[in-house]
């Protein structure tokens, strides 16, 4: 008496889809240092402090790195765009 087997099931080229996920929104490029500085006055930069909250987006000058652009924000640090490339730094801590 035979028994019958199942096939195995194979994933074809179609099923797999490169480990992105489908319906994400499509990565939007990130703007650079000079793009982002473009045309500010040094009167839009807020003096950075350790013990200032900062949102993304916000335009910071500090004593080391010179101007920057606050790119990621979380509870204890953020994440500054300088000229010379990104710092993460403690933010809003009394």
């Amino acid at each position: 008496m035979s028994m019958k087997r199942t096939k195995q099931r194979t994933t074809s080229g179609r099923d797999q889809d490169g480990g992105t996920d489908f319906w994400a929104k499509p990565a939007t490029p990130e703007k650079t240092w000079e793009e982002q500085v473009e045309g500010k006055g040094d009167d839009a930069f807020v003096a950075y402090a350790l013990s200032t909250r900062f949102t993304k987006g916000q335009l910071v000058t500090h004593p080391k790195f010179g101007k920057g652009v606050v790119v990621d924000a979380d509870a204890s640090r953020v994440e500054i765009l300088f000229q010379d490339g990104k710092k993460k730094l403690g933010h809003g801590q009394a």
